[in-house]
Formats: structure tokens, sequence, C-alpha cells
């Protein structure tokens, strides 16, 4: 699979964004329940263009978050069309940009657009790549019990089924202990 850089770092950074929502967190509270909580996953993930870094604005990512979540499992059909209504809502228009410290990649708002708005249309971009290149089954939620995060799998065998060596971890301890148990 192979996906070009500004996919991957949208993608990752869709990942750790939608596993900020309780039910996906290791914590099991909204991990980006204040504007600087916000500010640190952007930090974090090297976002940039316009923030406005209030309530406001956090209360529309995180309705971005649940739209994104639920688009995240669509079959490839029903994730084009929501895709497609998030690029049409924004009145996307695709362009080169080089910033920062990235070379090339896609943009589709403005610098200075909302927030949320870029958001939805960074990760519809990426997710259009993943659609197009037919490897929708490589976003997955996590296979550990008790866990909703999300995880793309990049591995070349396609063999990934967990959102963190943590849920991978503790999936195996269990698996041993049962192990144990039947032959006890």
């Amino acid at each position: 699979m192979l996906f070009a850089p500004d996919t991957i770092i949208t993608l990752e950074f869709t990942t750790d964004f939608l596993n900020t929502a309780p039910a996906a967190s290791k914590s099991g509270l909204d991990e980006i329940a204040t504007p600087p909580e916000l500010t640190e996953l952007l930090d974090r993930h090297a976002y940039s263009g316009r923030f406005d870094r209030d309530e406001a604005e956090r209360l529309e990512v995180v309705e971005t978050r649940s739209r994104l979540r639920a688009a995240w499992t669509l079959l490839p059909d029903a994730m084009a069309g929501e895709i497609n209504t998030m690029l049409s809502e924004a009145r996307a228009v695709t362009q080169l940009a080089r910033h920062d410290a990235q070379d090339w990649h896609l943009h589709a708002t403005p610098r200075d657009a909302p927030l949320a708005e870029r958001i939805r249309v960074e990760v519809s971009l990426a997710l259009a790549d993943v659609v197009r290149s037919g490897e929708t089954a490589r976003m997955r939620v996590c296979s550990a019990t008790n866990c909703d995060g999300v995880l793309v799998d990049f591995s070349r065998n396609g063999s990934k089924h967990f959102c963190s060596v943590r849920c991978g971890n503790r999936m195996n301890m269990i698996a041993y202990r049962e192990r144990q148990l039947a032959v006890d």
C-alpha cells in the first residue's frame, strides 16, 4: 500500500484525533475537552493555519470528530458520498501547497478557513486517496475488547488489529491467561 506522504500524515492525525473521544480514548475522557487540549493535539501534529483557540472552535471540532468517526467505518460507496458532501459543503478547491517543513501537498481550503472545516476537508482528501486505492479495509476499529479506538493499518500484510501496543498487550495477556486456565 503506497500513499502520498501528506495522506499518511493526515491519516495519522485523524486516528489520534478520533481517539480523543471518550469512548475511544485511553483515559475514558474527552481528551480535547478544553481549548488548550485541542491546541496540544494540533501542535503535536504541526497543524497549520488559523486557530481561534476558543470554546466555539473546540465545539465545532468536536462535532467534526463525530462526523468523521461515523464516516470511518462506512463502506466505500457510502464513504465516497460523505467525502463528496464534506468537500462540497466547504466549496473545496484543491491546490498544491508547500509550507513549513512540508514539501508539496494538497490543500483545498484557505489557511484562514475555520479549523473544523479545514480538518473535514483535509481528512476528506486523505480518505479520498484511501477509497481510490481500494484500501478502506485498512481503516479499522480496534479489535481489543472494551476499546473503540480507530487505526489505519499501514503494515505490508494488513495484519494490524489494535490501536495501540497497550491494547495488543492486554489482549495477548487475556489469551495467555485463557490458555493457562485450559491447561490446568
